[in-house]
């Protein structure tokens, strides 16, 4: 496969994280295969979180495929980025294309990247995950990895202002032990398992964290440690309203263009008069 956006993005990003002094703290790398496929699975709390996970695979002179939602690849700056770098669009409304993508992408021995709560965490804990991630390891007989990240948050993250050129922030990568999940499996215990081992190494990077915030930056603490971030159940009320509003506005793109074309599902009805 051509590597001729990856190799030079990451270069880019090194030199921009050195000009920033941020501050890594890298730990499990040991645990990334250096050659075969592999599913690494991260928790979501920024807008650029694939970024620092990539770093996970670094040392091991890996580069991971993300699946990303197909808005990223949509944006004309952005999506021939992704493209170049041989990501995975996702599209939420069917999911078939991707999956199959990133099946072929393990099997021929790439390591697939995947947030597997599908949006960032407001609560900065880790939700609900689906069992997608475990069914792509067992079908394509590879490890399943676990990571967590914090730090990023601070920089650009749901309901907050980009903050991108903050200088000496600390950015935690922690990379967990591999499972093997295998056929026959409990896929939903085995997915449990996963949430619970990504949760315990993201409450180790959180507690483990060197910086504390000031009052006026508590938002970026998860409500557990003191800060003012929302509750999983208050964050999770702001996420289905968030899909509800979303939904509601696609309907109404839909009945717009349906209207457009000339659609008689799409005309308002005529009054008898």
């Amino acid at each position: 496969m051509s590597e001729i956006v990856y190799p030079p993005v990451i270069k880019a990003a090194l030199g921009l994280f050195k000009a920033l002094n941020l501050k890594f703290r890298l730990e499990g790398t040991e645990k990334i295969p250096s050659t075969g496929g592999a599913v690494l699975v991260s928790n979501h709390v920024s807008y650029l979180d694939f970024i620092f996970a990539g770093l996970a695979t670094h040392p091991a002179g890996r580069l991971v495929r993300f699946m990303a939602k197909k808005e990223i690849f949509d944006n004309r700056i952005a999506g021939p980025l992704m493209r170049g770098m041989h990501h995975i669009p996702v599209d939420r409304q069917a999911g078939a294309a991707s999956y199959k993508a990133a099946l072929t992408a393990l099997k021929s021995g790439e390591i697939i990247g995947v947030f597997a709560e599908a949006t960032i965490s407001r609560s900065f804990t880790v939700k609900d995950i689906k069992s997608g991630a475990v069914r792509m390891a067992v079908a394509s007989n590879v490890p399943l990895i676990p990571i967590a990240i914090w730090g990023p948050q601070r920089l650009w993250t749901k309901g907050h202002k980009k903050r991108l050129f903050q200088r000496g922030v600390h950015v935690t990568i922690l990379i967990g032990e591999p499972m093997y999940p295998k056929r026959g499996d409990d896929y939903d215990k085995v997915t449990e398992e996963l949430r619970a081992r990504m949760s315990e190494l993201l409450e180790k990077a959180q507690r483990e964290y060197p910086e504390v915030p000031k009052a006026e930056e508590s938002w970026w603490q998860p409500a557990y440690l003191g800060g003012s971030a929302p509750t999983p159940e208050k964050a999770a009320e702001l996420d289905a309203q968030e899909a509800a509003e979303r939904q509601a506005a696609r309907e109404a793109r839909e009945a717009q263009k349906a209207a457009e074309a000339g659609d008689p599902k799409g005309k308002p009805e005529k009054s008898g008069s």
